[in-house]
């Protein structure tokens, strides 16, 4: 049945069925996304001209509370956008937790492009940080010191398990930085998934933030896009400045077309992934095993950390053995229904933890194939531990 009898991992493509945890960002467009896309009003965005942006653009402001927003390419280009606005002055000071996408994933892009130094703040685990730290860290007063003009928060907080700050911890973050006179811009590339959990409306979630940004391309399936989002001032200077770093783009109403069809059909949808995400968490919480847990009591979103507790394992030997279909795993019966062996593939780097991120084109088949993968690869490890 199988074309690969001599080794004992299977190769063939055809004879596997891939589980894709990686990340959301390998989220598809669903169908009717793709219509949307096809069936879009266009024009030249450069010049004002496309009307499905301005819809997007319009909408999003509204839903989030605030009185503009900005279609950009990326999350990426909407944080340092927001940094060079917050921080006009060269030599100013961002603070940010030293586990956010901003200071570890981007490149040091405020530092090499904005001319702006980010200095960090330790994370604690439900993504937040110590507001009494915080209060000793502006700087400014001295001839000598930075300028401390804006803090940067993540929310949900990737690297720390989905975690959604709390709105009181936000709300007390607002009066301190408005004592100090700083801007707070929050990284919201999951925005809507915190909205989910606390089941509050978005607007109230950013309520206490200067500026906000949304990514369309993770979680919302869509192919390209985040939103940037504030005052129509930061806005008008935001817009300014994408030219700059080349993000002008003209017909892109066939992109800001899918953002407006997640809004609508993939928004509402989010709780399904925690969902989802939680049936794996509890799978492997289950499982009672010395060798990976989960912190099912601190489970958010649609974000799950794998923590690793045995030495002898690290994270990358994990993902690439639930990755390998083994030719003993058909023999056991560890098939889909149409008889292909299971890969599972989860993010990990040199972590002492793996990443599963659960997104809208994830299935229930594919969840329960996955939980029966990790279960057997489990157990796997430990005969060989023995």
């Amino acid at each position: 049945m199988y074309s690969n009898h001599t080794s004992s991992i299977i190769t063939n493509a055809q004879d596997v069925r891939i589980v894709d945890f990686r990340s959301d960002t390998v989220s598809l467009p669903t169908a009717s996304m793709r219509r949307a896309i096809y069936e879009a009003t266009v024009g030249d965005d450069v010049y004002g001209e496309d009307p499905t942006v301005k819809e997007l653009e319009i909408r999003s402001a509204k839903m989030f509370g605030k009185e503009a927003a900005l279609f950009v390419p990326t999350g990426t280009m909407a944080n340092l956008l927001a940094v060079m606005v917050h921080c006009s002055r060269r030599g100013s000071e961002a603070i940010v937790g030293d586990k956010a996408h901003v200071f570890l994933y981007e490149q040091g892009g405020a530092a090499q492009i904005a001319g702006v130094l980010l200095n960090t703040i330790q994370n604690l685990p439900d993504g937040t940080f110590c507001l009494n730290q915080l209060k000793n860290k502006f700087r400014g007063l001295d001839v000598h010191e930075p300028h401390t003009s804006l803090v940067l928060v993540e929310n949900t907080h990737n690297m720390c398990g989905g975690k959604v700050l709390p709105l009181q911890w936000l709300e007390d973050l607002a009066k301190i930085c408005k004592e100090n006179s700083a801007k707070i811009h929050m990284d919201g590339a999951r925005v809507f998934n915190a909205a989910e959990f606390l089941n509050v409306p978005i607007s109230r979630v950013v309520r206490d933030v200067d500026s906000v940004c949304y990514c369309l391309s993770k979680g919302l399936a869509c192919p390209v896009g985040s939103v940037l989002i504030g005052t129509e001032d930061f806005i008008k200077d935001a817009h300014r400045l994408r030219k700059a770093l080349g993000g002008g783009m003209r017909q892109v109403g066939f992109l800001a077309a899918a953002g407006l069809c997640a809004l609508d059909e993939i928004v509402p949808m989010l709780k399904d992934d925690h969902v989802r995400t939680r049936q794996i968490a509890e799978s492997i919480h289950k499982l009672n095993s010395s060798l990976i847990s989960v912190d099912l009591d601190n489970l958010h979103t649609n974000i799950l950390l794998v923590q690793i507790l045995n030495n002898k394992i690290k994270s990358c030997d994990l993902s690439e053995r639930l990755a390998e279909v083994k030719m003993k795993e058909l023999d056991d019966g560890l098939v889909d229904s149409s008889g292909r062996g299971i890969s599972v593939k989860i993010s990990a780097r040199d972590w002492a933890f793996a990443r599963i991120v659960v997104y809208t084109n994830v299935t229930d088949d594919e969840v329960n194939l996955a939980i029966r993968k990790i279960a057997y690869v489990v157990e796997e490890y430990q005969q060989n531990l023995k």
